[in-house]
């Protein structure tokens, strides 16, 4: 029998089709706020790879769908009546504002779920710091965790790297106040790993190729992984932890430098003070992910690179 041409175009869209469902149902079983920082950013690093794992899959030939229980009180659903919600993110997260870096949807939580601040290059400026001093305050009941979340390709820190790399184009953003601002605090941290890529790679690191895109990549990881704890007065005691990690726009993973662990795909604990940042700087600089952007290589294996190091 022969399938018309409609019925063929029909079952070709579906070999690529990727399903995101929000389930909103009163007798769901919705998922407990974790009992601790740890298991917050379980729940994170499992969320983000489901997500990775649904685009992975994208094209199979048979449809892909990604499910996410959500609670309908956390939007303000109530049989028989009208309320609002109250508040009970299990994270706060800092991140870009960049649009291609949908915080909920690639850690797969909804809403009610997360204490969302972005801001370009995920700064840490004083509406930043207001905001989550806010939400350790008030939210401490259901608060488990801080994340800092930078990104691949980063246009604030690309910009503040092309600054560093020719001074000159610092005049084309003299005239934009907020703009300027936001390069002049980044610039500190491109000054940093510019420190580590030569103390790690020899001076003539700045010869090699693809200098511009690893020195944007180490001062995304460093910019990301700038401790916050002492400004929110957290000294590593509380129940809330602090967190940081790298999303992957290529691979739709988020990564972050381990000293043991050979995956570095996931979450880690910001540095505590100036020692642990300065073992981080180091890793970063030496990492296999950074040599291979030197070399100016496209494809970058950083499981199998980080388990053969």
């Amino acid at each position: 029998m022969a399938m018309d041409s409609t019925e063929d175009h029909s079952r070709e869209n579906s070999a690529l089709l990727a399903e995101v469902i929000y389930r909103f149902a009163f007798d769901a079983a919705h998922r407990p706020l974790p009992p601790d920082s740890e298991a917050a950013r379980l729940r994170l690093e499992a969320g983000n790879r489901a997500f990775a794992e649904l685009l992975a899959q994208f094209g199979s030939s048979n449809g892909t769908t990604l499910s996410i229980d959500i609670d309908p009180h956390d939007v303000g659903l109530f049989p028989g009546r009208s309320a609002a919600p109250v508040q009970q993110p299990f994270a706060a997260i800092v991140g870009c504002a960049d649009a291609r870096v949908p915080v909920e949807l690639i850690f797969s939580e909804g809403p009610n779920d997360l204490f969302v601040v972005r801001t370009a290059g995920n700064g840490i400026g004083d509406d930043v710091m207001g905001s989550l001093s806010y939400a350790t305050s008030h939210l401490g009941e259901s608060l488990r965790t801080i994340v800092v979340l930078g990104h691949s390709r980063c246009g604030a820190v690309s910009t503040a790297v092309d600054v560093y790399l020719q001074p000159a184009k610092y005049m084309n953003i003299v005239p934009m106040k907020d703009l300027r601002c936001i390069v002049d605090r980044t610039l500190v941290t491109v000054q940093l790993a510019a420190t580590w890529l030569e103390r790690v790679h020899g001076i003539e690191v700045i010869r090699q190729p693809g200098y511009r895109s690893a020195l944007i990549e180490v001062a995304i990881v460093l910019n990301a992984a700038l401790s916050i704890r002492t400004n929110l007065g957290l000294t590593g005691n509380e129940t809330v932890d602090v967190v940081y990690g790298v999303y992957l726009l290529e691979e739709r993973l988020v990564w972050s430098p381990r000293r043991v662990d050979p995956n570095w795909f996931g979450l880690s604990s910001a540095p505590f003070d100036a020692n642990e940042y300065v073992v981080l700087c180091d890793l970063v600089a030496s990492c296999p992910r950074v040599r291979a952007l030197l070399l100016a290589q496209d494809e970058i294996d950083i499981i199998g690179r980080e388990a053969t190091k």
